[in-house]
């Protein structure tokens, strides 16, 4: 819990720790986030969207252009998940849509694809997005959610939105399969520089409108070289400072675990100025060790998503494991490692809370 400023530590009141983690807000920790400093809790900020479709009884299609709806189940889902934030917007396919490419929808309109109508290796829409993100495709509805959920929410919700990493932004930009392995060699330059370009006015948007915490999501990673990791973190950075800024926390989603455990060491030795988290098994916290090197208030941890719809068995996040990884590694936030699935048990998300305040 202890930050160096200005040659000097920093850190909470030690006679008020105890206390303050039962009584601080989720703002005050941000504001203490971005100085360096390490919360008495964690902030807990499971990415719960989808979810909204199901209490409005609509189509996922509907439901993603539809910002009246999406904000009346956000305010519902508030009522019901303990948790420190709300999910404003979160689609994998949002920059895809409004960099030009097509959502084909099946009949009843919950299961889509992506098709792109040119064979060009960047966007023709590309530089459009640089200039105008909030008339690109559903990126305006995104922008209008966080507006309106900001006068409608006055109570201490840290309001949240996810934005494309620049490997996942240059997969889009280079139109690659992103569920397949990704070589370095395989994206241009160019095109990971335009990615962090396009990041930037995304960023800009939804903190200009009153975001609080901008995901930052990489998929699956390449194999990167010392050099090459601390190119991708420059280019982080670019949309990094933008939302630091604005006084909102950045946080640098890392959903695919094999490939992030792959580059583990070269990821830690980077300079963050945001909290990194990566997936993580509770059931192997092992493999996290080494994380912890990014310091006390740069490490998040992001608990499998899939563990967290109806459908899933046992409750891997709830019991002995998850308190221990807490009490051992004291991350900054606790997150999800993508979005739950429609069918989110909010139950099981609670107990993860639980856990956190005790």
């Amino acid at each position: 819990m202890v930050r160096i400023v200005a040659g000097r530590e920093a850190a909470w009141p030690r006679s008020s720790v105890a206390e303050m983690a039962e009584n601080i807000g989720a703002r005050q920790i941000v504001k203490g986030l971005l100085q360096g400093i390490a919360p008495p809790r964690p902030l807990f900020l499971p990415i719960v969207f989808s979810h909204g479709a199901r209490i409005e009884n609509v189509p996922l299609r509907v439901f993603l252009t539809n910002p009246t709806k999406i904000s009346n189940s956000l305010r519902q889902i508030r009522g019901r998940l303990h948790s420190d934030g709300v999910t404003c917007y979160f689609d994998p396919l949002l920059e895809a849509e409004a960099l030009g490419g097509t959502i084909e929808w099946d009949a009843e309109g919950q299961v889509r694809s992506l098709r792109w109508a040119h064979d060009g290796r960047e966007s023709a829409e590309a530089e459009h997005l640089l200039e105008e993100p909030a008339k690109r495709g559903r990126v305006g509805v995104a922008i209008e959610v966080v507006r309106r959920l900001k006068l409608i929410l006055r109570d201490d919700c840290l309001l949240m939105a996810g934005i494309a990493g620049p490997f996942a932004m240059a997969a889009m930009l280079a139109q690659l399969d992103r569920a397949q392995d990704i070589g370095l060699g395989e994206i241009p330059t160019a095109t990971l520089d335009l990615a962090a370009a396009l990041i930037a006015p995304l960023a800009t948007s939804l903190v200009a409108a009153g975001a609080n915490v901008i995901f930052i999501r990489e998929e699956t990673l390449p194999a990167l070289s010392e050099e090459a990791c601390a190119e991708w973190a420059a280019r982080v950075a670019a949309a990094v400072n933008i939302v630091r800024f604005y006084e909102a926390l950045p946080v640098l989603l890392l959903t695919d675990r094999r490939s992030t455990e792959m580059n583990r060491e070269a990821i830690v030795r980077q300079s963050w100025d945001c909290v990194v988290c990566p997936d993580v098994d509770s059931e192997a916290p092992e493999a996290t060790e080494g994380f912890r090197n990014l310091g006390a208030a740069r490490f998040g941890m992001a608990l499998p998503a899939d563990s967290f719809g109806s459908s899933a068995t046992g409750e891997p996040h709830a019991d002995h494991s998850l308190r221990g990884m807490l009490r051992e590694f004291a991350p900054a936030v606790v997150t999800t490692a993508g979005e739950v699935s429609a069918d989110a048990n909010m139950e099981r998300l609670n107990k993860v809370w639980e856990n956190i305040c005790r």
